[in-house]
């Protein structure tokens, strides 16, 4: 890309005194057109080579020393917002806006909820994948630097073979796998040039499959898409494709049932085998589906339940009131309704909507004028949305089982669609009701009012011989599309970001499976071109041109440290950035080649990394922050992120930036699992899993930083671990009360401190721990004595006393006394039925590999506390990696999949066998 490629016009500037002065007119100061070789002679006597090893890993969260240079400023707003470059536009038509993020299909009901207390920023890091920094930022001046939690000194701990730190350890293993990456892809292109006639994904078109599925004839490999390695498909000797020898005499029950089963696997339709799927741009051909459901409309607030102003009660319109419930319900979110910000964009909005609604009047019906929003107390909104909440969730389980059927049954025409006469499931279905916009991160639309949708702002997409659903009746529909390149039932535009909303299929449909598929893909074909990517960019770093020294350094950036590249933002959006739209306080030099990120992420989330680079990629930083630049003006001012794209599609068709992210976390997790060795238990092949997944995650940089609650998990699994010490100790105490004279023979064995109680089972906390499980017994018969009347209930029959219930906890007196009895003789009395030491020994075995476990689970979560497994995993691992891994170990998918997951990816899990390769 050469200087004329820039799509913005050059600052205007004029000469005084031979200086080009970049201030004289307004406008901020540019990168010259060439870098003289005087310059670059003049930074690399500057900045002497650094004496490090393979850059490419974190070292965030490390000790943060004081800077002599370039001292961070946290996301200032000097000169303003990024404003939107006229050749990328502000708005997105609705096509373009249904390829977006898939964080856009989870609502934030789903998101994790944040508890009174607790650090009010901690949110799901697995469901982002930007370093995370649990603490709020709170609406303070820019200024203001929070630096992360500090860690140990290497941020990603020690390694336990060595001592050299985890991190020097991954940064050469990065380095080795970027020359196996390099490596491969000449294999590929060799491969390719020798066997012309074979496609680009490894499979023979000459030959032919006998067997037909879904109709469609398939290839003679079972390859599943581009660069695939053929994996040898498994026989299944009750297909109807194979002969079998037939038995005589009656057929069994059982062979009937692998007949049905057979049959049903036979029709399944399995797309990622249908080659003539995800060609073209038609999506489908026919379509028929029931609309959406909308939210109820608004109750308004009995009589007696009103919000006070200055310690008054006041009466407002229905319009008005509903926007005072928004707030008023949410008196328990702290994180929200403490925030200066949502608090002000609320109060504007209820103020606008007391105006156009008459306003606010008093018991005698007296104006009062609302102007501040300190006087105003919600409290007795919130008491009453919080006593129904309480009232609902003490429903009888019957009650709720009803209620739930009675919705389900109401909700079930909406649930499926018809989708080119296939049933598939549709994601959600339901309009998102009205309330206030949360946002996350420091968005600065937080408590903006999310206005209903009616049924005419929906655009409904349906099939041209489809019956198009009725709306709401005396409503209709704003439009009705049959837009068959579109994969949304219905979509319309919500108030708070103007952006577009779509209903689609679900993430386990075939549509969405196919752009996983797709996405994942891509990736594998960027294997074939990765190395002269890298050998490109690398020599660009050099470049005397600005614009493509920038863009080499962009691309660096984005592949080694999984930078976003960045989208431009309107003067109304927050302040987000990616790496092409870094403005000069984002980046802090450190020499001789550390570089501190630190600025606002994808949805507002804060950014910080400290990295080491590679010398050149320090110097040409550097370069791009000279002077007359500072606050505000933008590093790669001679970049864009649609020119980045289109130079990277050069190189394949369809490359854009964010597709390192997946080929690298992808390509790195199908190295460490070729040379992986899992034994032991599945509890310790899981941890062997999690810890390959652990690397790519540094490896990547999906790190964040430990989650406020961590502490308190570890000691809640520590508890449960020393729970089951002591319960291990009371049946040691048993084979002696059984039988005294095993004491000298165990000690034999096992030694001298076998019948001795743990160290670090201390006096106070196996008071404490007692005294829980005495509780804990409580809440089992309460429980169960409930759910036993529940479903007397639900049969007609009649209650039990609470005569009954009592009766039943003097269970956990007995086991109270016991313990009492237990402190004070240091005996403990065999339990059970027939007690015997053999029993003994086998319940302490058993005990045994329960701790095990447990110390397997603790060591995992421990070790990857800084690290966003979930977003590595779910995101940018190609799912058939951890497929292949489950296969390979014969460990249960469900220990890596949820069911969900399972539903979005069963495309992977059905599509490949252990040896399959990325």
């Amino acid at each position: 890309m050469s200087s004329s490629d820039d799509d913005r016009p050059l600052a205007r500037t004029h000469k005084a005194n031979g200086i080009t002065n970049a201030f004289t007119l307004g406008h901020p100061p540019k990168s010259k057109d060439i870098i003289s070789e005087s310059v670059d002679k003049a930074m690399d006597k500057a900045n002497p080579p650094a004496a490090h090893g393979a850059p490419g890993i974190s070292i965030r969260n490390g000790p943060v020393d004081e800077m002599d240079i370039d001292g961070p400023v946290v996301n200032s707003k000097v000169n303003g917002k990024r404003k939107a470059r006229s050749s990328m536009g502000n708005g997105k038509s609705y096509k373009e806006a249904s390829e977006g993020d898939d964080d856009e299909a989870n609502p934030l009901s789903k998101r994790r909820r944040v508890s009174k207390g607790k650090n009010k920023a901690e949110v799901d890091s697995d469901s982002d994948d930007a370093p995370l920094v649990s603490k709020k930022l709170k609406t303070k001046p820019p200024t203001l630097v929070r630096k992360p939690v500090k860690a140990s000194e290497t941020a990603i701990g020690e390694s336990e073979d060595s001592d050299a730190p985890l991190g020097e350890k991954l940064a050469k293993k990065k380095a080795d796998i970027q020359k196996s990456a390099a490596k491969e892809a000449k294999a590929i292109r060799k491969d390719e040039k020798e066997h012309p006639k074979t496609k680009a994904n490894g499979t023979a078109s000459s030959k032919k499959r006998k067997s037909q599925i879904n109709g469609v004839k398939k290839e003679e490999s079972d390859d599943d898409g581009p660069l695939a390695k053929k994996a040898p498909a498994k026989k299944k000797a009750n297909l109807k494709t194979e002969a079998s020898p037939k038995k005589k005499g009656k057929t069994s029950k059982v062979e009937t049932k692998e007949d049905e089963e057979a049959e049903a696997e036979e029709e399944e339709y399995r797309w990622w085998e249908d080659p003539t799927k995800g060609d073209g741009t038609k999506k489908w051909t026919t379509l028929e589906h029931a609309g959406v459901v909308f939210p109820p409309e608004y109750q308004t607030l009995p009589s007696n339940v009103q919000m006070l102003y200055e310690g008054k009660p006041v009466r407002m319109a229905p319009g008005a009131e509903e926007i005072a419930g928004f707030f008023g319900s949410m008196l328990n979110s702290t994180h929200n309704i403490e925030n200066p910000t949502f608090q002000k964009n609320f109060f504007d909005d209820f103020t606008k909507m007391l105006k156009e609604t008459g306003g606010a009047t008093d018991r005698n019906g007296n104006k009062v004028n609302i102007k501040e929003f300190s006087k105003c107390d919600f409290q007795p909104i919130f008491n009453y949305y919080d006593a129904q909440r309480t009232e609902k969730k003490a429903l009888p389980a019957a009650e709720k089982k009803r209620l739930k059927a009675e919705k389900d049954a109401a909700e079930a025409p909406y649930m499926y669609c018809m989708w080119d006469n296939r049933k598939q499931k549709v994601g959600n279905f339901r309009v998102e009701p009205p309330g206030l916009f949360r946002g996350r991160g420091d968005h600065p639309k937080t408590g903006r009012v999310k206005k209903r949708v009616d049924p005419e702002q929906i655009t409904i997409n349906i099939g041209k011989e489809g019956k198009v659903p009725a709306p709401p009746e005396g409503h209709r529909w704003k439009e009705i599309k049959h837009d068959q390149e579109g994969t949304w039932l219905a979509m319309w535009q919500e108030n708070i970001n103007a952006a577009y909303k779509y209903v689609m299929l679900a993430a386990n449909s075939d549509v969405k499976g196919q752009s996983d598929f797709k996405k994942f893909e891509k990736a594998r074909e960027l294997k074939k071109h990765i190395d002269h990517i890298r050998k490109d960019y690398n020599a660009e770093l050099k470049d005397k041109v600005m614009a493509n020294r920038q863009r080499a350094t962009a691309v660096y950036l984005i592949d080694q440290f999984a930078l976003r590249a960045g989208n431009e933002k309107g003067e109304d959006e927050a302040d987000t950035v990616g790496c092409c739209s870094l403005k000069f306080e984002h980046v802090t030099l450190k020499p001789p080649n550390k570089v501190i990120f630190d600025f606002l992420g994808k949805d507002s989330i804060r950014f910080y990394d400290e990295v080491e680079v590679d010398d050149q990629v320090f110097k040409n930083l550097k370069l791009f922050k000279k002077s007359p630049k500072s606050d505000g003006d933008e590093i790669f001012d001679r970049l864009t992120t649609s020119a980045l794209n289109k130079h990277l599609s050069n190189y394949m068709n369809g490359l854009t930036a964010k597709v390192f992210r997946t080929y690298n976390a992808s390509f790195t997790m199908s190295k460490l699992l070729q040379d992986m060795k899992s034994t032991g238990s599945i509890a310790e092949k899981i941890v062997d899993y999690n810890e390959a997944n652990r690397k790519v995650a540094i490896l990547c940089n999906h790190k964040r930083t430990v989650a406020a609650g961590h502490e308190s998990q570890m000691e809640k699994l520590g508890d449960r671990i020393k729970g089951l010490k002591y319960q291990k100790w009371r049946i040691k105490q048993m084979m002696l009360d059984i039988d005294p004279k095993i004491k000298k023979k165990k000690e034999k064995e096992e030694g001298d401190d076998y019948f001795r109680l743990d160290e670090e089972l201390e006096e106070i906390w196996i008071h404490e721990h007692q005294n829980f499980l005495v509780e804990e017994e409580r809440q089992k018969i309460e429980k169960k004595f409930n759910k036993e009347n529940e479903k007397l209930q639900a049969d007609g029959g009649k209650e039990m006393k609470h005569k009954e219930l009592e009766e039943r906890l003097e269970e956990a007196d007995r086991l109270a006394k016991k313990y009492k009895k237990e402190n004070k003789t240091g005996k403990v009395e065999a339990e059970g039925k027939g007690p015997t030491v053999e029993k003994c020994e086998g319940n302490l075995v058993k005990l045994d590999q329960r701790i095990n476990t447990m110390l397997f689970q603790a060591k995992d979560k421990e070790n990857n506390k800084e690290v966003a497994l979930g977003t590595s995993k779910i995101n940018y691992i190609d799912p058939r990696l951890t497929v292949v891994f489950s296969k390979k170990f014969d460990v249960p998918i469900e220990k890596f999949f949820s069911k969900t997951l399972r539903e979005k990816f069963d495309w992977a899990i059905k599509s490949v066998d252990e040896d399959w390769e990325f």
